[in-house]
Formats: structure tokens, C-alpha cells, sequence
């Protein structure tokens, strides 16, 4: 709600319980880089008209709210759904409109429907430079966060995708934090960096295990994932846009990822 506090229209959308929230109580921020506060902001059940769409639901939401961003005849669209998949259907149902996939790295708890807890002393968005006109984007800029724009948007997506999809799936899988969750079996940590980094460069994006495997030491010890808090709570997780784009994306191009397959179908069984 940065973007609100420097004077720009912000138009939070949502469902009609969340909306109703949103317009009795604001939507209240805790955050120790940028302060606590409570933003008042307008709150409807529809993208407006010709609106600059700033995409952020969690993957598997992608479906149900698509119909309404059309409806919208949105100016353009920055998508920041993790995962790599979802692109190719947006751009489809929005033929003409501006689109562009973005990442944010940041450590944040909805802790209601009105509530967020910035837990990260960080927020950093990547942006890629196809997008670098974009009106969300020169909002972002000014409302606080790191901004970075440059690259291909393969390069962004997959960037966060890498370090995402790797850790998701192993703290997911041992149901400990990071730092546990990286150590508790190193072959098999191994074996999920080299599949993720054969499925990226297959993708056009090369990268390399070494610096994965930095990337990954360097996250806090005892983090821990969303998929791994959602699938703990029984709840919609985005195992399929993390491990099972992976899965899909491997037999695409003839890249064996056993360990990854391994990973998903151990968390796909019900618990």
C-alpha cells in the first residue's frame, strides 16, 4: 500500500467478504523497513476499466480471476504469480494488451483478510525491461521497494523460479525449515539444483548449480515456505506451478527429474 501512501489511485480487488473488510477497517501494514500503518484505499469486486492490473494472487488463482481482467480492458498487466506457466495463458486471453511477468522477494503473512505482516527487512522486485514503461512499475519505483528493471522476462521469472521452486519443494518435503531442509539429505538437494538448472537452461535461461546452491545458503536458517505452510494446513498450495511446472517443462524437452518427481508425488498424497 506504499503506492497509496505517495499520492497514487490504488484500487485493492477482491472477493465481496474481502472487499467489505477492506472497506470497514483499511488495510493495515506492519512492517519494520517501511512502518506500521493502516491505508485507506478503495476496495470493489471488479477491475476497473482500463486499469493498470499490478497481478499478484497466489498461482492456482490465476483461472478465476482472468475473466474479470478481460472484462476490464486493462491499459497493461504485471504479473507477479510465481512459477514460469502462467504467462502463456495470460497473454492469450489478453491479445494486444501490454503484459509482463515480474518476481518480488519478500517474506510477508496475511494474518487476516485486512492485516499484513512484512516480515523481511526487504522487498525486492525485478522487472523486466520490456516492462519498463509501464505505469505500475514507475509506481512501485516511487512507493519504496527496490526496483530493478532489465533482462528478458525468461531471465526474471526464472531467477526467482530457481531459488523458489527448489526450496519450496525440499522444505515442503522434509517439513523443517531451510537451513534443516538443505542438509537433511545432500544427495537429494543435489539432485533437485541439477534438475531445476537443467529444466532453466532448456528454457533458454543458463544457470549454474554452484550458484544456486550459494543462493540457497544464503536464505535464513529457519525460514520457512508458503507451499511448505500450505500444504501443512491442508490448504490450496502451488505444488503443480512449482514442482509440477518443473515435472512438465522436463518431459517436455527429455530432461529426466527424478528427484522432483519423487518430491511431488510424495506431496500430493493426502495426508
Amino acid at each position: 500500500m506504499a503506492a497509496a501512501a505517495v499520492g497514487e489511485e490504488v484500487v485493492a480487488v477482491g472477493r465481496p467478504a474481502t472487499v467489505a473488510a477492506i472497506r470497514r477497517d483499511g488495510i493495515e501494514v506492519r512492517s519494520a523497513t517501511f512502518g506500521d500503518g493502516v491505508q485507506r484505499v478503495r476496495a470493489e469486486t471488479e477491475v476497473p476499466e482500463g486499469a493498470s492490473v499490478i497481478l499478484a494472487t497466489k498461482a492456482y488463482g490465476l483461472d478465476d480471476v482472468l475473466p474479470g481482467i478481460v472484462a476490464a480492458r486493462p491499459a497493461e498487466v504485471i504479473s507477479f504469480l510465481n512459477g514460469v506457466e502462467h504467462m502463456a495463458p495470460l497473454r492469450a486471453a489478453l491479445p494486444g494488451v501490454p503484459v509482463a511477468g515480474a518476481s518480488v522477494a519478500v517474506s510477508a503473512l496475511r494474518a487476516s483478510p485486512t492485516v499484513i505482516d512484512h516480515r523481511s527487512p526487504f522487498v525486492r522486485i525485478e522487472a523486466p525491461e520490456a516492462a519498463a514503461g509501464f505505469a505500475s512499475v514507475r509506481a512501485l519505483t516511487d512507493a519504496g521497494p527496490s526496483v530493478r528493471v532489465g533482462g528478458s522476462e525468461a531471465e526474471v521469472l526464472w531467477a526467482k523460479f530457481r531459488l523458489l521452486a527448489s526450496l519450496a519443494l525440499l522444505t515442503s518435503y522434509w517439513r523443517q525449515p531451510a537451513g534443516a531442509a538443505l542438509s537433511e539429505d545432500p544427495e537429494l538437494t543435489e539432485a533437485v539444483v541439477s534438475e531445476v538448472v537443467a529444466c532453466s537452461a532448456a528454457e533458454g535461461v543458463p544457470a549454474s548449480e554452484l550458484d544456486l546452491v550459494r543462493a540457497l545458503r544464503s536464505v535464513p536458517g529457519g525460514m520457512r515456505t508458503s507451499l511448505q505452510e500450505d500444504l501443512a494446513a491442508g490448504a490450496p498450495s502451488e505444488l503443480d506451478a512449482l514442482g509440477g511446472a518443473l515435472v512438465r517443462i522436463g518431459e517436455r524437452h527429455g530432461i529426466p527429474t527424478p528427484a522432483v518427481t519423487r518430491i511431488v508425488a510424495t506431496l500430493s498424497e493426502p495426508a
